[in-house]
């Protein structure tokens, strides 16, 4: 408790403080000076809000240092500045955000030439977003002030310091209508328009990703404060123009424009999977009609606008940017996939899930562009990228599960459900007769045995492979279109069809059991501790299992309040040391225990003496005795009893006789009939008929004799123990 007392000792800092010509340079070598500015020491927040004091922070952080300075302790001093600035003291956010000519010096930064020093732009990066935070109105109207702010911004973009301080102005400005002004301030100066130029396959690839990434987190946010705030006066303008037709086909021509370079498509890709991430607000549940209104305007605008380049993307699979022969485990992959072919599978994906009028229209080109099929084939030609195996299983399956949400909405005011659903039975059927689904999946499975059965290994595609066809299966069943596709199996080939309902019930039923069995046994649960960990207690014991729901049950909530010590505690007087043992009132295990239960009790006993043997330990110091009363009874419940007895303390130079005999209570037979027990009549411990159950420490020789005795009164020797400790 040594909190209690005021032993603050003065530091080294305070001696530095009174000096005359102390410098900051000198206060900054010292180790406590973050924590004494967090403290608010008074004299020292005066010296650092000083004018030349705070100029020099600043230039620490916008000036690069010296070369020449070992690199460890180069940076040491401008990153001690801008913990010192971001501190979040009053006195210096006001020194800061209230006069101008602080933040002139901090802007200073965005006007050096490129590329900035990572580790510099993240100290202006953090002392800003701290200002916008802190001093909002002061510093958004000091950069709405600067004409070229964002373009130097975007100029810096490949430093991705500049893009946490967009996010900042975005999502960190308060209250609602200032944030509104800052938004429509952004939109007025083309933010969205002016990052979507950035991905272009001229610029360099770090400006490309962390254009792309802004964008996306541009949408997140913006979605999520749309969906946190109940009353929205205006919509937010930046997702407005983002989400818009204009800017998603300036993107794809951006992405298709020159050479197509993996970077600049993938990153585009990016972009459209976040749009296409629609968060709908649900309100108990259900999602209202304005919700649903909202989504269906965003996909389509957002379909609209991808749709022509449909084809632009299945050329893609067919002809991705060269990539060279890459070295895998497996042997030498001439041909990758690449990460350009996978987030096109992605897109796919995305778009095949996606619900509104105009999925009709990119359905039917799809189906025209025959970019299933392609998929499929992808799939089974590269075996061992489970990547592109999860998109392919997402396709078929959003293929036969089509628009779920929207056919369970009949409150949707669209009336496009029919085009929609004929869209769908198209790519259905596309899926079964073209793409010859049901073929395929027999074939790859028939081609994994045969190179099993030549020892071989399993195809890397088989786990999903197994999936696809649960697919089938589930949905031919109960599935939204599960008759078209019995309509669809019932008119294969009578071979085929036959080979699918043989692959069904056998093969398919067999794989499927084998991948539900339970790998550990659900009673016998162990932590991976204790593999290597040999126990001499028996695997399945009731009073084991039962003793072990005891330890969990009393870690609850109030465990500390219940064994934790208090201060009062602490004290001198003897009742508050056993004030904690007499919180614990009563104890019940409850044991079911079985015909063949009779040395589980002794492992009980065996489990508990030890820690109350401490207990007793810990209350002798004390002249106080706990005493543990152990009621056992053949298939009824057993109680611990933790309470007071009789502690008079033995007289002096007398042994205190722990197991006292009866015959020192004056009645003996009472005592017996209250179950003492008598040590000498113990009999055997005999598990069964059959032998022992387990390995005890309790010697079990004499029961070899008497193993065959019948005990029909199941009492193991003892009617009931009560033992003191």
């Amino acid at each position: 408790m040594f909190w209690k007392f005021d032993l603050h000792t003065s530091s080294h800092l305070e001696a530095l403080l009174e000096k005359e010509d102390v410098t900051l340079t000198e206060l900054m070598e010292e180790e406590d000076v973050l924590q004494e500015c967090k403290a608010q020491n008074r004299r020292l927040l005066l010296f650092l809000s000083q004018d030349h004091c705070m100029q020099e922070l600043l230039h620490l952080i916008t000036t690069e240092p010296p070369a020449g300075v070992d690199e460890m302790k180069r940076f040491k001093y401008p990153n001690i500045a801008c913990e010192l600035l971001t501190c979040d003291v009053g006195v210096i956010n006001d020194k800061l955000g209230n006069e101008e000519t602080m933040l002139e010096t901090l802007y200073s930064f965005l006007e050096q030439p490129s590329p900035l020093n990572p580790l510099l732009a993240s100290f202006f990066s953090k002392t800003i977003g701290n200002l916008i935070t802190r001093k909002t109105e002061q510093v958004i109207s000091f950069l709405r002030g600067k004409e070229g702010f964002l373009s130097l911004v975007l100029k810096h973009i490949d430093t991705s310091a500049m893009m946490d301080l967009l996010l900042r102005l975005i999502s960190c400005v308060e209250p609602a209508p200032l944030r509104q002004e800052t938004l429509n301030w952004l939109n007025e100066e083309k933010l969205a328009q002016r990052l979507i130029e950035l991905i272009h396959p001229e610029r360099d690839e770090e400006r490309q990703s962390n254009a792309s990434q802004t964008l996306c987190d541009i949408i997140r946010l913006s979605r999520d404060q749309a969906n946190q705030l109940q009353e929205i006066s205006e919509p937010d303008p930046l997702l407005a123009a983002l989400e818009s037709q204009e800017c998603v086909g300036q993107l794809l021509q951006n992405m298709f424009s020159g050479e197509r370079t993996e970077s600049c498509i993938v990153n585009g890709i990016q972009v459209l999977l976040t749009l296409l991430e629609i968060r709908r607000p649900v309100v108990d549940g259900v999602m209202d009609a304005q919700g649903f209104e909202r989504s269906y305007a965003v996909n389509s605008s957002i379909l609209l606008a991808i749709q022509p380049q449909l084809i632009h993307f299945h050329q893609l699979l067919l002809e991705p940017p060269k990539r060279s022969p890459m070295l895998t485990t497996l042997g030498v992959l001439e041909e990758p996939l690449g990460n350009t072919r996978l987030h096109v599978a992605r897109l796919v994906a995305s778009l095949l899930y996606t619900s509104s009028a105009s999925h009709a229209v990119v359905a039917q080109e799809l189906c025209r562009l025959n970019t299933m099929d392609l998929l499929l084939d992808l799939f089974f030609k590269y075996t061992w990228n489970n990547f592109l195996h999860l998109q392919v299983e997402l396709c078929v399956a959003a293929i036969l599960r089509p628009c779920e949400q929207a056919l369970s909405e009949p409150q949707t005011p669209e009336p496009t459900v029919t085009p929609e659903n004929s869209a769908h039975n198209t790519l259905v059927t596309h899926l079964f007769q073209h793409c010859q689904l049901v073929q395929r999946i027999l074939g790859a499975w028939e081609e994994n045995d045969k190179i099993q059965l030549e020892g071989g290994m399993r195809r890397g595609y088989m786990g999903h492979l197994t999936r696809i066809a649960n697919t089938v299966v589930h949905n031919m069943e109960k599935g939204p279109v599960h008759t078209q596709i019995s309509r669809l199996i019932a008119e294969l080939p009578e071979e085929c069809r036959g080979c699918w309902e043989t692959f069904v019930d056998q093969t398919l039923s067999e794989t499927n059991r084998k991948n539900t069995i339970d790998l550990v046994g659900a009673r016998n649960l162990r932590h991976s501790s204790e593999d290597d960990m040999e126990s001499p207690f028996p695997k399945e014991l009731t009073l084991q299992q039962a003793f072990s729901d005891y330890q969990i049950q009393q870690m609850t909530a109030n465990f500390v309040d219940q064994f934790g010590f208090n201060d009062e505690e602490f004290t001198d007087h003897d009742d508050s040391i056993g004030a904690t043992f007499d919180r614990i009132a009563e104890i019940n295990i409850n044991i079911d225990a079985g015909q063949d239960s009779c040395c589980d009790i002794l492992w009980v006993i065996w489990f508990l003496v030890p820690a109350f043997v401490i207990l007793a330990a810990l209350c002798s110091s004390v002249s106080c005795t706990v005493c543990l009363v152990v009621c056992i009874h053949s298939g009824a419940g057993w109680i611990a009893d933790f309470g007071e007895v009789n502690s008079k303390a033995p007289a002096a130079g007398a042994g205190f006789a722990a197991w006292d005999s009866p015959a020192s209570h004056p009645a003996t037979t009472e005592t017996e009939e209250k179950g003492w027990a008598k040590f000498t009549d113990f009999q055997p411990f005999c598990c069964s008929e059959t032998g022992p159950r387990c390995s005890s420490p309790v010697d079990s020789e004499l029961s070899g004799s008497d193993r065959t005795k019948p005990n029909q009164n199941r009492k193991f020797g003892l009617h009931s123990t009560t033992m003191i400790i």
